[in-house]
């Protein structure tokens, strides 16, 4: 299926730059605040102060009384016409909590909205909500995962009788060969709770127009399609009369996948009211409310053999499922356990999984769902097993990898990995680094008192998902294909349409890429238009690294079938057999009599006419394609992380970072390696500094910038990316995702390096982040420092 033309163009794997940027970069993008209507209400809600509470009231009075204030609502106030959250995925026992837009009589986390306010301007609608007060009664509240399972530990849903929100196993037995093993490794690791911290923070306007009940919503989201299938469901609206606009849109990561509360609440308003409302999202609520990452606590047992060859992998997952689980929220350990393997051959693995109720908030797709953890645990493990084994964890690494020759591969879990060369990319990395000289370097450094540390991470995921029957229903994903359009105007200048939605991708210039190669036409005559749910019929967003590979694929066949009407037409008007015509450099011609062709944009031109096609040709150059996966495609690579410690301060100081990622084939490599980079230092960002920190009584600490520390442009080393391409067999492309490839590969490579310089002082694990008093303490219980 991967054998894609490259037309005499080259556009497939030419380097070219983003089409989108010079709007982007000069202030012409348009963004969910830009929109400016007529009339238009301001939205702002009041948010919980407490992680856990019973409301005894809630006085409005005040707030009614502010002028400009429209009106004020509370969870009384909006029964009847605005209905619950939709739950949680469907899974085997899974206890799913009612979720009310505003809590109703009990809050469950800090950031849950109590009451909103309607107001003419922004800034009133802020002013009214501090003028409600709420009677709070406090209650006991647990933020922790293993303290949530223990008999003693507050409920945060009364109701079920304990925290476990579910419990189920995934995997074949592993008793066996654990007993078997020469060596057993076990180790507790934690992936702690990030914050997305998207660029742009969520944001909606929605539009009523009474005479034909019409709505029209512009929305900051991955997925349009989706959210207008939600919202007429919930709302119900009819899906034709509901329009969804996600304009430019800065930054997802899996956060912007979902439909809040407010998002729902301000179309339910629209309605009512008859006038537009807007809602912009805070920086602090978006770290309150909007859902976070990660937050997963694994005990990982690994046993092997004396040679370093491992027999089995065991994995005891909690997953925190905050107070409120979102649509993907438990899906999450799902991931982590469905590639817990990874790149190697480990014929006994299991996944014992609980998801867990806390006063939090709910966490949710985040770059990497789920797979960027298994990574972690996988890849650390490894490094203790040869620590322990007195290995080359580079040796334990090509000892264990999936051969070429073996794929497709079945994971004892049930992934089929389709595809791979693993050893390709840790050759590279290794060559890059010059491994041999940098291990020379780190023992002459260490005899000098300084402490170098080098970390490997071999790592695969899953990405570019299927529609598959064993898949828990998520109540709003169509399934896993996706749709494109592409249409050639009279003077031979092509639209296509996506259903996948980019928020920072490039995907206005990697799928313009694709048409214009297929059809041999210059890119610059090729416009990408997505994201408009009226003139784009349906698609299933942009998540999971499938934009490239499964929409870009459909964009791929559309080209094609819009190509051979192309060259039918030109045949006809040149009175030979369609084999007798080639298409290249924007002209039909027959090889060998260069006088005898005709222009791309004079085919278009004759295409409109009905008076001279061919027979049962339709007009105008135009097709739309759909494409399926029928499995998920598996992007993989090594990553080398050298990094030197400050065994006085504590602080891991970054010297290298080599990426060798395999994404198949790559459309536009410099747009490859700019997702590798941003990918990285996301990675980078949750190994050294993110993290979500709550105080006792469940109070976060982290609510703003201040106290939630992100990575900065000095904070990162000059990165060096390889791609090597290993095409998929899955997609017509022979592509496979690349979006998370960053996010999974540094975490487990920058901790694996700083254990590594450690190791002089007997250091075998560190939790994530590694901030450098954490570090130094360490350092201080092995005597390092004094």
């Amino acid at each position: 299926m991967t054998g894609t033309k490259r037309g005499s163009t080259g556009q497939i794997g030419a380097r070219r730059k983003r089409v989108e940027d010079p709007r982007l970069l000069t202030g012409q993008g348009t963004f969910v605040d830009d929109i400016q209507l007529p009339g238009m209400l301001h939205l702002d809600f009041v948010r919980s102060t407490h992680a856990q509470a019973r409301i005894a009231a809630i006085d409005t009075s005040e707030a009614a009384k502010c002028p400009g204030v429209v009106a004020v609502y509370t969870a009384e106030e909006i029964h009847g016409f605005v209905p619950l959250l939709p739950g949680p995925a469907e899974l085997p026992g899974l206890r799913a909590p009612e979720h009310h837009v505003l809590a109703n009589g009990h809050v469950r986390y800090v950031g849950e909205a109590v009451a909103a306010v309607v107001a003419e301007e922004r800034y009133t609608a802020r002013d009214a909500r501090e003028a409600i007060r709420v009677d709070y009664e406090p209650l006991p509240a647990v933020t922790d995962m293993e303290r949530a399972l223990e008999a003693d530990a507050p409920l945060v849903h009364e109701e079920f009788g304990s925290n476990l929100a579910f419990e189920l196993p995934l995997g074949n037995e592993t008793a066996a060969a654990l007993e078997e093993a020469d060596v057993v490794i076990q180790q507790r690791m934690l992936n702690q709770r990030v914050i997305p911290n998207t660029m742009e923070t969520r944001g909606i306007v929605a539009d009523y127009r009474r005479s034909d009940g019409q709505i029209t919503v512009w929305l900051s989201t991955q997925a349009p399609h989706l959210i207008r299938s939600l919202l007429a469901e919930l709302l119900d609206l009819p899906e034709h009369r509901l329009r969804v606009i996600a304009p430019d849109v800065g930054g997802g990561f899996g956060a912007k996948a979902n439909l809040y509360g407010e998002e729902m609440l301000a179309v339910a308003l629209a309605k009512q009211l008859g006038r537009p409302v807007k809602w912009i999202e805070e920086r602090q609520e978006h770290m309150l409310a909007t859902s976070h990452g990660r937050a997963q606590l694994a005990h990982v047992t690994l046993g092997a053999a004396r040679d370093g060859t491992i027999r089995a992998l065991e994995l005891r997952i909690l997953a925190d499922m905050g107070a409120y689980p979102h649509i993907m929220t438990p899906l999450a350990p799902l991931q982590t356990a469905a590639v817990m393997t990874g790149c190697y051959r480990i014929p006994c693995a299991r996944a014992e999984i609980q998801g867990v109720f806390t006063n939090t908030t709910a966490p949710d797709p985040y770059r990497g769902f789920g797979r960027a953890e298994a990574a972690y645990y996988l890849e650390r493990a490894i490094d203790l097993l040869a620590r322990r084994l007195d290995l080359d964890p580079i040796e334990v690494r090509r000892r264990n990898f999936i051969q070429p020759e073996e794929f497709p591969y079945s994971s004892p879990t049930g992934y089929v990995l389709e595809s791979g060369d693993y050893e390709v990319c840790l050759r590279r990395a290794l060559e890059k680094v010059d491994i041999g000289a940098l291990r020379q370097q780190q023992g002459r450094l260490r005899s000098e008192g300084r402490y170098i540390g080098i970390g490997f991470a071999s790592y695969v995921y899953r990405a570019g998902f299927p529609s598959l029957p064993k898949l828990p229903r998520t109540g709003f994903l169509k399934g896993g294909w996706e749709s494109a359009w592409l249409r050639v105007d009279p003077m031979g200048k092509v639209t296509v349409l996506t259903g996948t939605s980019p928020h920072g991708q490039g995907l206005e210039t990697s799928l313009a890429q694709i048409a214009a190669d297929e059809l041999d036409i210059d890119l610059e005559d090729v416009v990408v238009r997505h994201g408009d749910t009226a003139s784009i019929p349906h698609g299933n967003g942009t998540m999971g690294s499938r934009s490239l590979a499964v929409g870009g694929s459909a964009v791929l066949l559309a080209a094609r079938e819009v190509r051979h009407k192309a060259l039918r037409l030109a045949a006809h008007h040149l009175g030979v057999e369609v084999d007798a015509v080639r298409l290249e450099a924007g002209r039909a011609f027959l090889p060998g009599h260069p006088e005898r062709a005709i222009s791309f944009a004079d085919l278009a031109d004759l295409s409109y006419s009905f008076l001279d096609l061919p027979d049962g040709m339709t007009p105008r150059l135009e097709a739309s394609a759909t494409f399926e996966p029928h499995n998920w495609n598996a992007p993989f690579g090594t990553h080398v992380c050298v990094v030197e410690v400050d065994v006085q301060t504590g602080e891991p100081k970054l010297l290298r970072y080599v990426a060798v990622d395999d994404c198949g084939r790559a459309v536009n490599p410099l747009i490859v390696e700019g997702q590798i980079h941003g990918g990285v230092a996301q990675g980078l960002g949750q190994a050294l500094m993110e993290t979500v920190v709550y105080d006792s009584e469940g109070q976060p600490l982290t609510v703003s910038f201040l106290e939630y520390a992100t990575p900065t442009a000095s904070d990162m080393p000059t990165l060096e990316v390889e791609l090597t391409e290993t095409p998929s067999p899955l997609n017509p492309l022979g592509a496979r995702g690349v979006g998370e490839s960053g996010t999974t590969g540094a975490p487990p490579a920058l901790v694996n390096a700083v254990v590594d310089a450690l190791a002089p002082f007997g250091v075998e694990h560190l939790d994530m982040p590694l901030l450098p008093e954490r570090v130094w303490r360490v350092l201080h219980e092995a005597g390092a420092v004094r």
